[in-house]
């Protein structure tokens, strides 16, 4: 009776183990990208922007790998009321002057692993693509678990400059002023796969 209990057990725990293992796909409909970008000086803007289509591959509570492909030219602004110049800023940051949107319409994270997940946090490695330029990135994740739903909130940070990003930025231009413009830009995603 005890040896069949021990099997079931570990039949039971395998399955799990199994179930925890493979291809996560991303929902874009409920996945969110926020982006945050400022100058050294004063206003600050945000908005939002689409994410393509994506997967994760797990083993255990460890991520092996995964590609997100985001739509450059989904970009939008949330913070300013005056239609005009929302629509303005969204104008200039999807031109040459930014990301080339027209040229470069995606941009795109492969995943290359993670460290263990500990109390639903890890810190996850890959290579962020941006106007076809390829720089490492290094977040840390908060995995949350329902059902067979998985989210993932991250907060990435990227050096626009290396992606060839220039506009506003100190690294090319000098006696920019008030008009310098941070090289780092914020990204906050909610990621939800199944």
């Amino acid at each position: 009776m005890k040896t069949t209990a021990l099997i079931l057990m570990v039949t039971l725990f395998a399955g799990a183990q199994m179930n925890a293992q493979g291809k996560q796909i991303a929902d874009p409909s409920a996945t969110t990208i926020t982006w945050f970008g400022n100058k050294i000086i004063g206003s600050a803007h945000t908005g939002t922007i689409g994410l393509m289509e994506g997967w994760l591959s797990t083993e255990g509570n460890v991520i092996t790998g995964g590609e997100f492909r985001v739509d450059m030219k989904s970009i939008v602004n949330t913070d300013l009321k005056d239609e005009k110049m929302k629509e303005r800023l969204v104008g200039h940051l999807k031109s040459d002057d930014f990301f080339g949107v027209e040229k470069y319409p995606v941009a795109k994270l492969v995943v290359t692993g993670s460290s263990e997940f500990s109390d639903g946090k890890a810190t996850v490695r890959g290579n962020l693509t941006v106007k076809e330029a390829t720089h490492p990135v290094e977040f840390t994740a908060l995995w949350a678990k329902s059902g067979d739903v998985s989210t993932y909130t991250a907060t990435i940070v990227f050096d626009r400059s290396k992606y060839d990003v220039r506009f506003g930025s100190g690294k090319f231009f000098s006696n920019l002023g008030d008009n310098a413009i941070r090289d780092e830009i914020k990204l906050e995603v909610q990621l939800v796969v199944r």
